[in-house]
């Protein structure tokens, strides 16, 4: 046989090969982000996708094709369609639908290959996230070419996802679904830590335990950056006396892609493959070198897959060290480098907490910086100026965030409360201004409406709403319609996501208790007790002492004659304290030394290894969000806006964005005024906490008209639905952002150095 004949039948053989295949990226393309500009890893990821339906039922490629954009996410029945697979298998894998894909069992996919329905809600499911990804670019101060970079240390996209450990990573998941959206010209750009941030385990006396799983980011809906010679893209940064080497995987959140560096490489020994090990990992000098590798690392990575952005948004100052990368990239002279650095770049700083804005030694920090310095001919003393409030202080040490404020053009806080707080903070830094005259203004944090919102209220308000609402929730005329919502209708909606919720913790907490050797009397105490109809208030945030748990029981008695009085109130738990502060451990501690205490085990929870997912179903289903910061150290906060969305209501003190929420008629509220005598302040917020429970929450909640409605409890449902609707959505922040903070005004004036 002829070689001309045998390449012929070869191309035969090959032909329909071929045209499934083309049959198959054609639809796949469609779900990655259509703007120009940003390509690196969109191949990559149409390889995953491909190379994961080569393992499916024919059918289900729709779902492979979904599983690696997140935009599925948030788009109506997404979630449920990757549920109906295999219900077991889904929770198993945290929700993760590569996985999912992965481990279902071959009866499972094949008997979802052969269900009609499932098949054509799937497909629905990809026509709507393709059609979201056509559309245009925005017309913001951001372009395909040069888009907006986005930096932050963590990134709760997704419960799927582990690299994120709180409210800034969900605040930040949320930023990039809300750009995704609005059509921003957006990029993102963090770390992948192979193990996230640490699970926790509560053990029977209260106490916190941490332990951590590996991440196989081969089972993420990831794939690694390449580049023409098929190899992935690496980066090199000097950290001490190492030369770190990261690669860049890329996830896709709807139209943002995020790249995520990874120093998980052959080339580095184990002390460099740890710095993206875990997400705030506790020893300093690992994150100083964190820090390094996602600022410094992070623009070179940009510039290794050939994105040029016009803009940094700097989330939180762990990425701060962009400006000395961009400033070596300038050439020059370093002060002119880092003014030019300073010209594009914007910083948003989200806590007032000592501890939450690091410090290190001087001396720590030019020996991180050693290898970049030594390259660009800088002293220590150079960037040691720059990182100290009063920069002629020689004993003053470097503080990451005043580093990232005297290299910025703009900065904010996120609430107008905390606004205020930071100009005062950072007065230093503007000795010869007013501090109301300090440069640093405020965009008040929002939430994500289509992630939070649960499917019941969803389904309300697309019912009663206009139609395009979602497009226009910022805007207080949509919101109006809430109004005409007959009661019983968002009555009945409240009692429909409560009652699921009510269920979730009778499972979980029977199992949580049986994991600590609790008696089985205790274990099922709760979930014998838990009822869907009472008032069920909600306390979960990260376990800082500022937040003040304890206030719950500081006068236990009178704590548990409202827990079990005639009108029933149940209490659900959850959160996480840092591994190192032994000080927020202590206050479960304290909590639980109150279990054996009369209907304590029935009608209060704590919920172990709190995530994004079950704070999704506690915002959904509590009555009631409580938020007990001692103030003014509650930077915003953004849990209760996602319970406000939901129909739940506040009761919070006046700190953070409830400060700018409340009206008097949508929720409740203690003082938020500042009190430096701490133990006065815990007692009279206390005694009022508890007043206002029984006096006017409860009371409100179980007056009842004679067809069983809560009239006054659901006006101020509609009260609230109406006032926080609309001012705290993500759509208005992301307004603000690129309408006040993106464009290129003139620069603030600099601080002194």
């Amino acid at each position: 046989m002829s070689s001309r004949v045998a390449s012929g039948q070869e191309r035969d053989r090959r032909a329909p090969l071929a045209a499934l295949a083309d049959a198959f990226r054609a639809p796949l393309a469609a779900l990655m982000p259509s703007w120009a500009g940003v390509t690196a890893g969109s191949d990559e990821l149409i390889r995953a996708a491909e190379a994961l339906t080569a393992r499916l039922p024919e059918p289900l490629g729709v779902l492979a094709r979904l599983a690696y954009n997140y935009r599925w996410s948030w788009t109506p029945d997404g979630p449920s369609v990757f549920r109906d697979v295999s219900p077991d298998r889904w929770e198993r894998c945290g929700e993760n639908p590569v996985r999912l894909l992965q481990e279902a069992s071959t009866e499972a996919l094949e008997r979802a290959a052969a269900d009609p329905v499932l098949l054509e809600r799937a497909a629905a499911v990809e026509a709507a996230v393709a059609a979201d990804l056509a559309r245009p670019p925005a017309d913001v101060p951001a372009t395909p070419d040069r888009p907006a970079a986005f930096f932050c240390a963590e990134y709760g996209v997704h419960r799927s996802l582990p690299v994120y450990s709180g409210g800034l990573g969900a605040l930040a998941g949320d930023i990039l679904k809300e750009a995704s959206d609005r059509a921003v010209p957006l990029v993102a750009v963090g770390l992948l830590y192979r193990q996230g941030y640490f699970r926790q385990r509560i053990d029977a006396g209260g106490w916190q335990h941490e332990y951590w799983v590996d991440t196989d980011p081969d089972r993420l809906p990831a794939a690694l950056v390449t580049g023409p010679d098929g190899e992935p893209i690496t980066v090199t940064v000097p950290v001490r006396d190492l030369e770190v080497t990261a690669q860049v995987w890329r996830i896709d959140v709807g139209r943002i892609p995020v790249y995520l560096l990874d120093a998980d490489r052959p080339e580095n020994d184990i002390a460099a493959r740890w710095i993206t090990s875990r997400l705030y990992i506790s020893d300093p000098e690992a994150r100083l070198a964190q820090y390094i590798l996602l600022g410094v690392g992070g623009v070179r990575a940009l510039q290794a897959m050939d994105i040029d952005p016009g803009l940094l948004h700097l989330n939180e100052g762990h990425a701060a060290f962009v400006s000395l990368e961009m400033a070596r990239a300038a050439g020059g002279a370093f002060a002119e480098g880092v003014e030019a650095a300073r010209a594009r770049t914007i910083f948003t700083t989200h806590t007032p907490v000592p501890a939450g804005n690091d410090t290190y030694p001087v001396d720590q920090v030019c020996g991180a910086l050693s290898g970049l310095l030594d390259a660009m001919g800088v002293e220590g003393e150079e960037i040691a100026r720059l990182g100290r409030t009063h920069p002629d202080d020689q004993h003053e040490p470097f503080g990451v965030t005043q580093f990232a404020l005297r290299t910025s053009r703009a900065a904010n806080g996120v609430s107008r409360r905390h606004g205020e707080v930071a100009r005062g903070m950072w007065h230093g830094l503007w000795p010869d201004r007013a501090p109301d005259d300090v440069p640093i203004r405020h965009v008040t944090n929002g939430v994500h409406h289509p992630t939070w919102l649960g499917e019941p209220m969803r389904r309300l308000l697309d019912r009663h709403l206009a139609e395009d609402w979602l497009e226009h929730q910022a805007d207080p005329a949509t919101w109006a319609a809430v109004d005409d919502i007959p009661d019983e209708e968002l009555w009945a909606v409240r009692n429909e996501q409560r009652a699921a919720f009510v269920e979730y913790v009778r499972a979980k907490s029977t199992v949580d208790r049986l994991g600590r050797d609790e008696p089985r009397s205790y274990a099922e105490a709760a979930a014998k007790a838990f009822d869907p109809e009472a008032l069920t208030i909600g306390f979960a945030r990260r376990l800082a002492t500022y937040k003040r748990l304890y206030l719950l029981v500081r006068d236990p008695d009178r704590a548990l004659r409202i827990l079990s009085g005639g009108r029933p109130v149940q209490l659900v738990l959850a959160g996480k304290a840092h591994p190192r502060d032994d000080e927020g451990k202590r206050m479960v501690q304290h909590l639980f030394s109150h279990k054996w205490a009369s209907d304590a085990g029935a009608r209060v929870v704590y919920l172990d290894d709190y995530d994004l997912s079950s704070a999704a179903r506690m915002v959904r289903g509590c009555d009631v969000w409580l938020n007990l910061p001692r103030p003014p150290l509650e930077a915003s906060g953004t849990s209760g806006m996602k319970s406000a969305v939901n129909g739940g209501l506040q009761l919070s003190v006046l700190d953070g964005w409830w400060a700018e929420a409340f009206d008097g008629s949508n929720g409740w509220a203690l003082p938020g005024y500042v009190d430096h005598d701490h133990g006065a302040q815990d007692h009279r917020d206390a005694v009022e906490l508890q007043r206002l429970l029984t006096e006017e929450v409860a009371a409100s909640f179980y007056d009842r008209d004679a067809s069983g409605i809560p009239r006054a409890w659901v006006e101020r449902i509609k009260a609230s639905l109406k006032t926080n609707g609309p001012a705290f959505s993500a759509t208005r922040m992301i307004e603000d952002y690129t309408t006040g903070f993106y464009p290129a005004t003139e620069a603030a004036v600099s601080p002194t150095a």
